[in-house]
């Protein structure tokens, strides 16, 4: 049984979680940019499963002597108990707070509103498919339990009037999702395009959204070397966590 991933400065148990630690969510957690802020920031994990999200930004924000504080917010009481055990097994256990909460119920909360500077999610995105009959792992998949314009919505109840949202999907959805985001009012910030090498077409999409109009940059990224090494902007991108690197 696959118990774990090891990073470099810590390591995350995912035995018991319906979504094991995915290049998805490593990808999101080392591209995204931080708040520039000499002020602490408060963060929220949207959906943290087993907790890799809120460690990666633990670790950069430690890195860069940046005060902060993380909420990671997972439905899943499973997930949740070993996120909360993955924290606890970190160097940063003190900055991060794991809370088993619905996000949507835990949006309505009135002292959380407008409360985060930096938003991020890896969200379930699949719509109208086939379902895993293992229900944990259907409700991490799929937009059932949080439809992409509840997150939208959520978000932007949750974010401070200079806030970002980062997240990662799937290329064929993250066009529809820019055009629902302006309706929200989040602007298209940093985006990124992944595909697996040059003769494949791009399968996931970065996107950082801003609270502020701003002129977006959009770049792009091969993960493997035409000779199927990895390469070399995918190694300096995830060199501080992956220990191949």
């Amino acid at each position: 049984m696959n118990q774990g991933f090891r990073c470099k400065e810590f390591f995350v148990a995912h035995d018991l979680c319906a979504m094991k630690v995915s290049t998805d969510s490593l990808l999101l957690g080392a591209w995204l940019a931080l708040p520039a802020k000499p002020e602490p920031v408060t963060m929220l994990d949207i959906g943290c499963g087993s907790g890799l999200l809120s460690l990666m930004l633990a670790q950069r924000s430690a890195k860069s002597c940046m005060q902060y504080h993380i909420d990671a917010v997972e439905i899943d009481s499973m997930a949740a108990m070993q996120a909360g055990q993955n924290v606890q097994a970190s160097p940063w256990a003190p900055q991060i707070k794991v809370i088993q909460a619905d996000i949507l119920t835990y949006a309505k909360a009135d002292h959380h509103v407008a409360a985060y500077q930096l938003l991020v999610c890896n969200p379930p995105y699949f719509e109208n498919s086939l379902k895993s009959e293992e229900s944990r792992r259907a409700q991490a998949r799929h937009t059932d339990t949080l439809p992409l314009h509840s997150l939208l919505q959520v978000s932007a109840h949750l974010a401070a009037p200079d806030a970002s949202l980062a997240l990662v999907l799937p290329a064929a959805v993250a066009g529809a999702f820019q055009t629902n985001a302006g309706q929200f009012g989040w602007h298209l910030q940093r985006c990124c395009q992944i595909s697996e090498n040059a003769d494949k077409p791009v399968k996931l999409s970065l996107m950082q959204f801003s609270r502020l109009p701003v002129s977006p940059e959009c770049t792009s990224l091969l993960i493997r070397d035409t000779d199927g090494q990895y390469s070399q902007t995918y190694r300096h991108l995830l060199a501080d966590f992956y220990l191949k690197f």
